[in-house]
């Protein structure tokens, strides 16, 4: 039996390939439940996550994606640290990124994120995902298997946000060597293995900065025009780093999570022959498949909170200046919520009350684009297979399973999943 009490989750490594386990164990103590390694209150029930989420003048996102790394620069001392974490914000890692912005200036950033998140603008993006998902089918639907992530999940999300956000046509294969040269096993945010560098995404500011300087300077017909033109809601025009950091949020959150949302729902389907039978003969089914993979396997573990003051959740006192994790991964779990949480079923009718994206003001803006990508790309894959396997040379046989997970306590995802595969007869379009 495992002493969780002992064990660190921020850095062992042995909670990363299962953490739930280590969940249900905390929750069955109480939903609301302070680590002693870090001293972090960690947040496993549904409710409680939902009442942090929703509190934005209580509990400050500033440390939403670092939470006790590298720790705030000065003491938090007193009943209310509202003060502090406003004199000190920029010096933490991220600061200028929209998950560490709190109202008013998360008001004003979001509202202009949303300029570019529209129906119209999201039902063009999803019209040409059957085409990108088509395209990058053809070169992984080739030889009889293939490494999913790197061979289709990634380049394909890419492919999707970099038409949303509209970058050039003759610079998107640029953005897709990136990847490709990038190691699946990098895990960035929430690392167990380095450090967060204070501004990680200054490359992709640098880029999305000249598009908009570009686009002000010689307005064209087209989506980054739309975004370098975006005000702020009371009509002022954002600065040019303004816009370029809230692309750059989009750009690279959104592709991340998307990438390990496609590998956890195509692993579930490899593992369930039924449940893949299901869905090839069903396809209504589909979209609530991709929420049910989202609860069972939330993209995100936990986000973090700093309290500004003292509160009470879950009955439990939290002081001022607190450090804590409200864990999506486990409140998607919760029994008060949801019956037999740990069996996955996808017919489970509340499947979509999950807590993947968040909730509150905070909410993953991307949300439709992730689901439209989760269903575009189960979809075809289900068209133009007739059978997909896991790769038992690669992951072992059926009871002694081999899956490498990233070593990171913030996002949930595998570094790898090999697939073997018999292509269909005919390959509708």
């Amino acid at each position: 039996m495992n002493d969780f009490e002992a064990m660190d989750f921020f850095r062992d490594d042995g909670l990363v390939a299962d953490p739930y386990p280590y969940f249900e164990a905390l929750r069955g103590k109480c939903p609301v439940q302070r680590e002693t390694h870090h001293d972090v209150m960690m947040v496993t029930g549904y409710d409680e996550a939902v009442q942090v989420f929703n509190d934005t003048e209580t509990f400050s996102s500033c440390i939403s994606v670092t939470g006790p790394f590298p720790g705030f620069p000065v003491p938090l001392e007193g009943d209310d640290v509202t003060e502090l974490i406003e004199l000190y914000r920029d010096r933490l890692p991220m600061s200028d990124q929209l998950p560490t912005l709190d109202p008013p200036v998360h008001t004003d950033h979001r509202a202009l994120l949303m300029r570019l998140i529209t129906p119209r603008r999201l039902k063009e993006n999803e019209a040409l995902m059957w085409q990108l998902a088509d395209r990058q089918l053809d070169a992984f639907l080739t030889g009889g298997e293939g490494e999913f992530i790197g061979g289709f999940a990634a380049p394909f999300t890419l492919r999707v946000i970099t038409d949303l956000l509209g970058v050039p046509a003759e610079d998107r294969e640029e953005f897709v060597g990136g990847l490709e040269h990038r190691p699946q096993s990098d895990a960035g945010v929430g690392s167990t293995e380095t450090e967060l560098a204070h501004a990680p995404l200054e490359y992709l500011y640098a880029r999305f900065s000249a598009y908009v300087e570009d686009r002000r300077r010689e307005p064209r017909d087209d989506v980054l025009t739309g975004l370098a033109g975006a005000t702020f809601p009371d009509g002022r025009a954002p600065d040019v780093a303004d816009v370029a950091r809230v692309a750059t949020n989009l750009f690279a959150a959104g592709q991340e999570t998307t990438v390990r949302l496609l590998s956890s729902a195509l692993k579930l389907l490899v593992e369930r022959p039924e449940l893949q039978r299901l869905l090839r003969e069903e396809r209504d089914r589909i979209p609530n498949f991709i929420e049910e993979a989202l609860r069972v396997e939330s993209p995100i573990k936990g986000d973090f909170r700093l309290s500004r003051v003292r509160s009470t959740v879950g009955g439990v006192d939290i002081p001022a200046g607190t450090t804590v994790m409200v864990l999506n991964g486990a409140a998607n779990r919760d029994p008060r919520h949801f019956d037999e949480p740990e069996t996955f079923d996808a017919t489970r009718a509340n499947a979509r009350h999950h807590l993947a994206f968040g909730r509150g003001v905070h909410t993953c803006p991307g949300a439709p684009l992730a689901r439209a990508e989760g269903r575009v790309a189960i979809e075809r894959l289900l068209d133009r297979t007739a059978d997909i396997r896991l790769s038992e040379h690669v992951h072992g046989p059926e009871g002694a399973r081999r899956y490498r997970y990233l070593p990171t306590y913030i996002l949930r995802g595998l570094t790898n999943l090999n697939v073997e595969f018999t292509l269909a007869e005919e390959q509708p379009r």
